[in-house]
């Protein structure tokens, strides 16, 4: 690697993307993820990315417009947040049921009404059941080698799903952060051009996507499913080839903190970051704790997750998202149904923090765990910081 570079998240994502040699980006602008499509569009203006670029009318068009690129035999990214991502709701389980290999980064931002172009989960929430392999980035220096490690993923032949690498609104796709740029040689080495297993072809016509009567819809359904638990392993293989080569080791579920600790929080995202400081400040002080990061979070990643907290008495759960009218958060949800039929489990607690940007600190995380040892949280869920006059 180079010597460090202070540069936006967004502009290093869209560095990324330059690396990977795309063929088509097709993206509408929606905050905060447009600084990304705004800078490859500069690439592909200048040369510097011998692309097409599609500039589209709407999220929808720009998901469709993938879906018809990838299909073609292009490599094919985009980029959305949000309302944006909604708009694409449709299209995104024909990506993953056509079984193209599109990347898309995700600036995850809190889902209107009321308005807000800040941080939460709640926009890919919405979206976990689309059968797409989903990661979560912490930090800058994440967001980049991730996303050029997921057209790896993606356009293996025993995977062949669409990605979305999921980087925290604002929270890192405005950071300027210090980044360290892989050479050009090293990474065309990792990844090799893009040789689509079936393309439309006018000169070989091919049907993609017939309708599926009853009689073949459900295999076609459990193929997809199938692939998603299979793409797990191609996963740890191709992070496992990028921290040899690279020297940056990425887990599915990454846990730190004392070796045998009591308590652990749960975070995805760049949540984690400040949980992690949490921890040692308390550690500093006497208490047991860690933490467990969720890198890999469709398809779950169980074995590991499970391998993770299994000498663990208590587990803080943080979700960055409301699943209204639910017992609990969607993290907390995956986990609690993971654990219901295990002999032994930890005592678990959820707190959903963070929504709509608010801040959430060390000190937060301090009072939560706190708290959590006292018994004083909602036995389903508690949603941090909601002020007595709401």
């Amino acid at each position: 690697m180079n010597k460090a570079k202070g540069l936006e998240v967004s502009l290093a994502i869209a560095e990324a993307v330059k690396q990977a040699d795309v063929d088509v980006v097709a993206a509408y602008p929606i905050t905060p993820q447009t600084h990304i499509v705004e800078e490859l569009s500069v690439y592909v203006a200048n040369g510097e990315l011998d692309a097409e670029y599609v500039p589209v009318e709407s999220e929808h068009s720009a998901m469709s417009a993938a879906v018809g690129s990838s299909a073609a035999g292009a490599r094919t990214y985009t980029a959305t947040s949000a309302q944006g991502l909604a708009l694409m709701h449709e299209i995104l389980f024909i990506a993953s049921g056509l079984r193209l290999p599109i990347v898309m980064t995700v600036a995850n931002r809190a889902l209107s009404a009321p308005i807000s172009i800040w941080n939460d989960h709640g926009d890919i929430m919405s979206e976990r059941d689309i059968g797409w392999i989903q990661i979560f980035a912490e930090n800058g220096q994440e967001a980049y080698e991730l996303t050029i490690a997921a057209f790896k993923i993606a356009e293996d032949h025993r995977v062949l799903l669409p990605i979305c690498v999921n980087v925290d609104g604002f929270i890192l796709t405005h950071m300027i952060e210090p980044i360290n740029f892989i050479d050009q040689n090293e990474v065309d080495k990792f990844l090799p051009p893009f040789k689509p297993a079936l393309t439309l072809d006018p000169e070989k016509p091919v049907t993609m996507g017939p309708v599926g009567v009853p009689e073949v819809y459900i295999e076609s359904r459990k193929q997809c499913e199938q692939a998603l638990i299979n793409s797990k392993a191609v996963v740890s293989e191709v992070l496992a080839d990028w921290g040899q080569r690279f020297n940056q080791k990425y887990r599915l579920i990454e846990r730190n903190g004392a070796a045998s600790p009591k308590t652990v929080f749960i975070t995805m995202g760049s949540m984690g970051e400040t949980t992690m400081t949490a921890v040692k400040e308390l550690e500093e002080s006497g208490q047991s704790l860690g933490q467990v990061r969720i890198r890999l979070w469709r398809p779950f990643p169980k074995e590991e997750f499970l391998d993770a907290i299994k000498d663990v008495e208590e587990i803080i759960v943080i979700d960055r998202a409301l699943s209204p009218g639910s017992h609990s958060g969607p993290v907390a949800q995956e986990i609690k149904a993971l654990l219901y039929d295990q002999p032994q489990k930890p005592k678990i607690h959820n707190i959903i923090a963070g929504l709509g940007g608010r801040d959430v600190t060390v000190k937060d995380f301090k009072k939560m765990y706190e708290m959590a040892r006292n018994n004083e949280l909602d036995p389903n869920y508690t949603i941090w910081g909601v002020r007595s006059d709401a």
